[in-house]
């Protein structure tokens, strides 16, 4: 049980016995820095059943809890907050209590729950992914990790956009300049090698407006009839059409793009349980549009386009189905939806990681899916996120001026190379251990500085700033990490006896504090959908660590009761350490 679980009870207690009331719910904050305390009683609140001052009640109550519990010690009360001092035997029994636990914090899943299914990456296949993937597949990522450990039952997704105007964009480029080029012969990655092409497509398009501009066309006449445009409609015509060489050669370069995307989603340390495609969903969700407008959910236009009108909800009307039957991106989000409950079986939610230009189209699916009478649509949750920029400016994918996901990896772990080296502490690492060590450096830099931001927020990535050592960074905790290992491997002495009978130091209390909120870290990052709590935590449980590291002796104590509680405190800080930065998809390495 967690402190408040514990005092609770206690305190509605109180208030029966000592005013004869009952209270809705009892507020706590922590302790301000200025009073003594490890947890604070807000009073204010229930002056809506207790009449009277204040400062009296709140004194009437620490009297009550210091008198019938042997948990708190004794409070003072300032205003009308209670601050409360907790006993160091409640804090020695709970840290007793996890010293066998692999992951605190963890909740295992209930048989029979539902599942959710956390949907993140959704590239489309005209390009490698960039730094707006990255940030994208990190929180999907993260987010399925920490729902996990909340205690759901998760399955990760994603659908991929393997079909549409921009895919033959790519493929009429390289049919036209590609020359035969493969992965193979050229030696580049099958995505970077397609994305080249789509580069190529938009530098001939926009050579052939200027050439129809020159001859008196406006731009928007030649935007039109510049022939490689026409060519690419007529290309997507073709597919539809199931053309035989246009689907051989959407397939083969679309297989070149997905071995590129399995080398940089390893790279990335993350991975699905399932996989769609666009190709195969972008015909659902017609037959649900049909039975919709039976229902009286839709309704029909002149022109037999189908809409539904969300006016009562402050939107507008939204047109899910075209006068030719033909179907939008609407139409086929509700029958991907209502597939993946189908494969599924047991689903009770679903999370979709998509930026925040998307915000207006996700309200109107998850409306449409409610009325449309689907119980699970009460729990879907637009993972909304706002864009990377960079300190040279926002990016372009047809020009060519997108941040690469696997240089800018490689990036990463070369500038951790470089610092590493710098700082000259990798005597005795072999050079496969060294490799490692700054890709595990480089990845955790990357990760942790993109996770660390509110997911809401957009942000400015700096790769140097990143790998710093010092400050809120990944590597920053990484070595703090690593400290530990280095002291548990000279602990040459048995520590892994129950700790009894010590009066802790202000530094150790603080330390415990702060491992006691990790699992509400974890529910509350779970409820929120926010990766930033958990790296926020985690920062500053290091920093507290280090702050007990400088003060406190650790091997050095010549009490051995001491010096044992001091060791498995280092190591129960580690695993959380470890445990925190699990869920943001970062590895920790023993030696740094």
């Amino acid at each position: 049980m967690t402190l408040n679980q514990i005092l609770t009870p206690q305190i509605e207690k109180a208030i029966q016995q000592l005013y004869g009331a009952t209270v809705d719910k009892v507020e706590y904050q922590a302790t301000r820095k200025e009073f003594e305390g490890d947890i604070t009683v807000v009073i204010f609140p229930f002056l809506r059943q207790i009449k009277g001052n204040p400062v009296e009640i709140g004194t009437k109550i620490g009297e009550y809890l210091v008198e019938n519990t042997s948990v708190i010690e004794r409070f003072n009360v300032v205003k009308g907050f209670l601050n409360l001092v907790v006993s160091d035997s409640y804090y020695i029994d709970f840290f007793n209590a996890i010293r066998s636990e692999e992951h605190f914090g963890y909740v295992t899943p209930t048989p029979g729950d539902k599942s959710v299914l956390v949907e993140y990456s959704s590239p489309n296949t005209n390009k490698p992914l960039h730094l707006g993937h990255v940030r994208n597949n990190l929180l999907g990522y993260s987010v399925a990790e920490i729902l996990k450990a909340s205690g759901k039952k998760v399955y990760k997704t994603q659908i991929i956009n393997d079909r549409g105007i921009h895919i033959c964009k790519s493929m009429l480029a390289w049919q036209k300049y590609g020359n035969g080029e493969t992965p193979e012969s050229t030696g580049l990655k099958g995505d970077k090698l397609v994305g080249n092409y789509y580069v190529k497509f938009d530098v001939e398009y926009k050579s052939q407006i200027k050439e129809l501009m020159a001859q008196g066309m406006s731009e928007d006449e030649a935007k039109k009839e510049a022939p490689i445009i026409k060519e690419a409609k007529q290309m997507l015509v073709d597919w539809e059409h199931n053309k035989p060489e246009v689907i051989e050669l959407w397939k083969t370069m679309n297989q070149w793009v997905y071995d590129g995307f399995a080398v940089s989603y390893k790279n990335l340390g993350v991975d699905f349980d399932k996989v769609y495609y666009e190709s195969n969903t972008y015909l659902l969700g017609k037959d649900e549009v049909e039975k919709g407008l039976e229902q009286g959910v839709f309704f029909k236009k002149e022109d037999n386009s189908v809409w539904i009108d969300l006016s009562e909800e402050g939107l507008d009307e939204k047109l899910v189905l075209r006068g030719d039957g033909t179907s939008v991106y609407m139409t086929q989000d509700i029958g991907t939806a209502i597939q993946r409950v189908n494969d599924f079986g047991d689903v009770g939610g679903m999370v979709y990681t998509v930026g925040n230009e998307q915000d207006y189209h996700f309200k109107v699916l998850f409306l449409i899916l409610k009325r449309l009478g689907f119980d699970w649509a009460e729990s879907l949750y637009h993972l909304s996120y706002g864009m990377v920029e960079l300190p040279s400016g926002k990016m372009k994918s047809r020009e060519g001026t997108v941040v690469d996901a696997d240089e800018l990896i490689q990036e990463m772990t070369d500038t951790a190379k470089s610092i590493s080296e710098e700082l000259g502490k990798l005597e005795g690492y072999s050079e496969e251990e060294r490799t490692q060590l700054f890709t595990t450096i480089g990845l955790g830099a990357l990760k942790y500085f993109i996770l660390k931001v509110d997911p809401r927020k957009g942000m400015m990535f700096n790769p140097k700033e990143s790998v710093d050592f010092a400050g809120n960074t990944g590597p920053f905790i990484q070595y703090t990490y690593a400290r530990i290992q280095s002291i548990l491997r000279k602990a040459d002495f048995d520590y892994t006896s129950e700790i009894k009978g010590i009066t802790l130091d202000p530094k150790e209390k603080e330390l415990l504090k702060l491992l006691e909120e990790f699992p509400v870290v974890i529910q509350d990052a779970a409820r929120t959908h926010s990766p930033a709590l958990i790296a926020n935590y985690v920062y500053e449980l290091v920093r507290e660590y280090n702050s007990f590291y400088q003060t406190v002796s650790i091997l050095g104590e010549e009490d051995a009761v001491l010096k044992a509680f001091r060791v498995q405190l280092s190591e129960k800080v580690g695993m959380v350490i470890k445990d925190a930065f699990s869920l943001l998809g970062i590895a920790v390495p023993d030696r740094m």
